[in-house]
């Protein structure tokens, strides 16, 4: 018999050895019991709210119009080269952060299947992708009389490269992909899937999303096209921080994205008549960018370039083999990849009555999310959750459920 209390005892002993365990203070810290929802919205730094008032006081306040000059306007490439540094594996000039990300995954995924030819008339995704994804891919092949390519996509799993090199061919004009799949947590083998679809004369864009902060991305180095991600999961951004994208060098001045605002003209304060594209990856910005909504990101970003990404891996393969480990314990059954080389920062379980079970926990003051139609989701961050929040959360789900150890 497994034994859930020798369990929370070992939970205590692996937050008392964790590198980055004094990273949690740093956090606030709620009165909830368990906060296993940070891949849907992480935490905020206690800094961020001084940084906000700051901001407001001296950037907003004391410079007022003159902080366009200053800093604002060079902002969204500045601070999309620092992501790219700390977190992307990205060189400069390649990232900008403003938008949504579905505004920018449409700009990216219309962009490059415009300038495919014509005989390249399809678009492959899976078919358990995000949500946002593959409505906005079917807005797209609709608007440019292209087909959707489905990928069957295991709920449990993710596409591996055999499955992407079966879907990918000549007639591809984009393939699009999450690193990290937002259901199961599948970790995407980004480097050979982009590799497969370079073959077939396709690039790729990836949706980082559940991936940045999580596991290290090496964009560049996989060679690949094209990338969005959000900021307010594990990156500490807020609600409604804005989103990222990158665009490899030697496809600027090639594609041309389709919303044409002004801060993409090459002299936007000009006001002049036609739109002219700025120059390299400033042609990607559309609207005046969310200067505010960016301060919580840069202090979040501070904190990253301060651990380092790999340290936050170890940590996080370690919080998900002990979410599966007592998952196991408790007759649970695992909707994620057991392989923690496959496996992104969540895990999911599934449970036939987990809407209710979901809704019960956050009752008891423990937050997980629920996944149509069976999962639970348990998101774990690793620079705020720690492992006996981990035991507490699992402790809490074990008396809702009814649960008890299996043998």
């Amino acid at each position: 018999m497994t034994d859930l209390d020798g369990l929370a005892d070992r939970a205590r002993e692996l937050d008392a050895t964790d590198p980055l365990a004094r990273c949690r203070d740093r956090f606030v810290l709620g009165p909830e019991t368990a906060y296993l929802d940070g891949n849907s919205l992480g935490r905020p730094l206690t800094v961020t709210a001084d940084a906000l008032a700051r901001f407001a006081r001296e950037d907003w306040g004391d410079r007022l119009i003159r902080g366009w000059d200053e800093q604002w306007v060079a902002l969204p490439t500045e601070l999309g080269d620092r992501l790219g540094s700390v977190l992307l594996g990205a060189a400069p000039g390649q990232t900008i952060v403003g938008d949504s990300t579905s505004v920018l995954l449409y700009k990216l995924a219309r962009a490059a299947v415009d300038a495919a030819p014509a005989e390249r008339d399809e678009i492959v995704l899976s078919d358990d992708d995000f949500p946002t994804d593959r409505y906005l891919l079917e807005g797209i092949a609709a608007e440019t009389g292209r087909t959707l390519r489905w990928i069957p996509t295991d709920r449990a799993g993710g596409v591996p490269p055999e499955q992407a090199a079966a879907a990918i061919g000549p007639r591809t004009a984009l393939v699009v992909l999450s690193h990290v799949t937002y259901r199961s947590g599948y970790l995407a083998d980004a480097a050979p899937i982009t590799g497969l679809a370079h073959d077939a004369g396709a690039p790729v864009l990836w949706d980082l999303c559940h991936s940045v902060g999580s596991v290290p991305v090496d964009l560049d180095g996989w060679g690949a096209d094209l990338a969005v991600g959000c900021t307010y999961k594990y990156l500490g951004g807020g609600p409604g921080s804005p989103a990222f994208a990158y665009v490899a060098t030697r496809h600027h001045g090639v594609l041309r994205q389709p919303i044409q605002g002004w801060f993409g003209r090459h002299d936007p304060f000009a006001m002049a008549a036609g739109y002219e594209p700025a120059a390299g990856i400033r042609q990607f910005l559309s609207g005046t960018p969310p200067v505010l909504a960016t301060v919580p990101l840069q202090v979040g970003l501070d904190l990253y370039a301060e651990v380092g990404i790999d340290a936050v891996r170890t940590k996080s393969v370690g919080l998900t083999a002990f979410a599966v480990e007592y998952a196991d314990a408790l007759g649970l059954e695992l909707a994620s990849p057991r392989d923690p080389d496959r496996r992104g920062g969540h895990v999911t379980v599934r449970h036939p009555d987990a809407r209710a079970l979901v809704a019960a926990l956050w009752e008891r003051g423990v937050i997980p999310d629920f996944r149509a139609p069976d999962g639970v989701r348990i998101g774990l961050s690793p620079l705020s959750t720690s492992f006996a929040e981990v035991a507490a959360g699992f402790e809490v789900l074990s008396e809702v459920a009814g649960l008890r150890p299996t043998s």
